[in-house]
């Protein structure tokens, strides 16, 4: 009884969950985690050739998913992602908001300056992470409150919590999804009802398809910058990926039902280390 009772707070068999950013190393994880955990994922990404990679993957593990390509800077492209999702599944569930990133020309690298930053470079950021954020929220998170019940998972990062040299326009960016994450937890559990939550995952330092090259040497060292993290991550590691499998399962999920406007930090403990 006890078992059943623990796999049922866990359980998302039955349910629909959207995952932006599908493709990529982060996306591509938690869409299989969340396959693996029973849910139908409907994988978007910019490249469909990508998207059906990680379908194919999901598939071969058992779980059912299909791509669904799209940009998170389009409602058009959105739109029609959604409506793929509404065709095949007949429901809306859980959306993840994993597309985001880094704009290099809108870091201040040690020759730099921080004012001859771009001020475009600086919009891109931001226009990536949070109204990549905001678009997908919007068009999925309609579906969800057409129904009473759901939830929005977005994804923010350590940078939202301590200040990090270089990513001056990534840093406010995602700082700004996770006041979003609050302020839309609040609006919609007042408008819509306590069914449909909003909560985030902050990552500490996890390697992935933008970073790689800052933190690692091609001889998978560590790169002067990837050791200054490492020395400053009381686990003593990088994140990997299936790391963040357990907050996304538990925010996703009835574990968390009476969870929202929260930010869950998984980071290694670098958040709660003073350096000394």
């Amino acid at each position: 009884m006890t078992d059943s009772f623990l796999n049922s707070l866990f359980d998302l068999t039955g349910q629909v969950a959207v995952v932006t950013g599908g493709t990529g190393v982060l996306g591509g994880a938690m869409a299989r985690g969340l396959a693996r955990a029973g849910a139908k994922v409907a994988v978007l990404g910019r490249r469909r050739a990508a998207a059906n990679a990680v379908v194919t993957q999901i598939e071969a593990a058992g779980g059912t998913a299909l791509a669904a390509p799209a940009d998170v800077l389009d409602r058009a492209s959105l739109e029609s992602a959604r409506d793929a999702v509404i065709r095949a599944w007949g429901r809306l569930d859980i959306l993840v908001n994993a597309a985001g990133g880094n704009v290099p020309e809108a870091t201040v690298d040690p020759a730099d300056s921080f004012f001859d930053v771009p001020a475009d470079a600086f919009r891109s950021a931001l226009d990536l992470n949070l109204t990549g954020t905001l678009l997908p929220s919007q068009v999925f998170g309609a579906e969800m409150a057409a129904h009473g019940s759901g939830s929005i998972v977005n994804i923010s990062s350590m940078a939202a919590h301590r200040a990090l040299t270089r990513v001056v326009a990534y840093s406010a960016a995602k700082a700004a999804v996770e006041n979003f994450t609050r302020w839309l937890a609040v609006e919609l559990a007042q408008k819509v009802g306590a069914g449909l939550r909003v909560n985030a995952i902050a990552p500490g330092f996890f390697i992935g398809e933008q970073n790689r090259r800052l933190l690692l040497n091609k001889d998978g060292s560590l790169t002067a910058r990837g050791g200054t993290i490492i020395a400053h991550t009381p686990a003593g590691r990088f994140g990997e990926p299936d790391d963040l499998l357990g907050a996304l399962l538990y925010l996703a999920g009835p574990a968390s039902r009476f969870v929202t406007g929260t930010v869950l930090i998984v980071d290694g403990g670098v958040n709660a280390f003073s350096g000394i």
